[in-house]
């Protein structure tokens, strides 16, 4: 829909009829995400994938992100945890940081479920660090950006405790919930699925659910069962995350499913 004014499509993450195919664009240095965005798109990327923490501190700059932002007509997701270039920094920095992304164009802003108050599974637990999550997601919002809000507990976690981490994300105000466990059994794995199933029937905002160890397919396969989105990249480099597949094999497996 073009609302008046405008000349093309809003980007956006939300109210698509299949799960979008997101690529992750890893690197210190924006030609590098150029060269990564130049190469996934004849591959089929629908969207993608910035991870600013990866980022040399010298390209920090609202030039380089409008750059970024503007050379695709493609969705953008941009995270900034607390990882890589960004350790040592306070959550309110990384906060203040990301409200700059999405005045820059950020389509989708992703939102430690921890911020202010870090915690092992990734969910802040302190009142006065809820409502600050709760007015940097209208900041957010009041950016024109939408919100992903992440939690990666980063093990294997039962149905009843993903289903009530999502629905405080959505309780927080989040657009999209993303949480991250692990499978290293068949059992657990299979929990896996009946636990998309069940963020289906009781969230009312999209989800993404992932998990690693060694039995990680429903980042093949999720999206086809209930997450909104995929997350591949184009090819393995030192930047890229091991775990998510290739964008030429996702996008196989949904367009045949």
């Amino acid at each position: 829909m073009l609302w008046e004014g405008e000349t093309e499509m809003k980007k956006t993450f939300l109210n698509f009829d299949k799960p979008i195919i997101t690529t992750m664009v890893q690197a210190n240095n924006p030609d590098r995400i150029i060269d990564l965005i130049d190469k996934s798109l004849p591959e089929g990327a629908e969207a993608f994938g910035m991870q600013f923490e990866r980022m040399e501190p010298e390209y920090r700059n609202k030039e380089i992100y409008q750059k970024l932002f503007n050379y695709t007509e493609k969705p953008v997701y941009v995270t900034n945890y607390r990882l890589g270039k960004n350790e040592g920094k306070t959550d309110d920095i990384l906060a203040e940081e990301l409200i700059e992304l999405a005045e820059c164009g950020a389509t989708l802003c992703d939102v430690m479920g921890d911020y202010f108050d870090k915690q092992p599974d990734e969910l802040a637990k302190d009142e006065k660090a809820v409502e600050k999550q709760i007015e940097l997601i209208e900041k957010l919002h009041t950016a024109g950006t939408e919100v992903l809000m992440s939690s990666h507990i980063c093990k294997y976690t039962p149905a009843e405790r993903v289903l009530e981490m999502a629905l405080e994300h959505q309780r927080r105000g989040a657009d999209i919930s993303k949480i991250v466990t692990d499978a290293n059994t068949m059992e657990e794995q299979l929990e896996n699925l009946r636990i998309i199933n069940l963020l289906k029937e009781n969230l009312e905002i999209p989800f993404l659910f992932l998990c690693g160890g060694k039995c990680n397919i429903l980042r093949k396969i999720g999206g086809e069962f209930g997450c909104c989105m995929y997350l591949t990249v184009c090819e393995y480099d030192d930047f890229s995350t091991s775990v998510q597949p290739l964008l030429k094999n996702v996008k196989a497996i949904r367009d045949n499913m």
